[in-house]
């Protein structure tokens, strides 16, 4: 007796904001730019590229491209998107022995 095997697509398990903000707070942890603009477009996909598309202003093309694993968003386009899907990207410190190195933050006034 064989199984059937089922395509499994992760945009359909991506239904509230809290959903969509692990899911891309995983991707983003990876560091991998790919997988990361991967993730973005299958959070795109969840959301739907037509309503995305209206809401952002982006042409569904271009959220297609710059969401592929060969893409490469521009932050405004990243940062677009991110507040349409109702999530906002945070920063934080790094953890671990990393997050001790020496070095300055320089301002731009340097």
């Amino acid at each position: 007796m064989s199984d059937k095997i089922y395509d499994y697509d992760p945009a359909a398990a991506l239904d509230s904001e809290e959903a969509i903000a692990v899911f891309l707070a995983d991707a983003l942890e990876t560091g991998d730019t790919a997988y990361i603009a991967k993730a973005m477009g299958v959070v795109a996909r969840a959301k739907g590229m037509t309503e995305l598309s209206r809401e952002t202003g982006l042409s569904r093309e271009q959220l297609y491209r710059s969401f592929s694993e060969q893409g490469n968003p521009t932050l405004k386009t990243l940062l677009t998107v991110t507040r349409a899907l109702g999530v906002d990207l945070t920063v934080r410190a790094h953890e671990g022995p990393a997050a001790g190195r020496s070095g300055s933050v320089r301002s731009g006034s340097e």
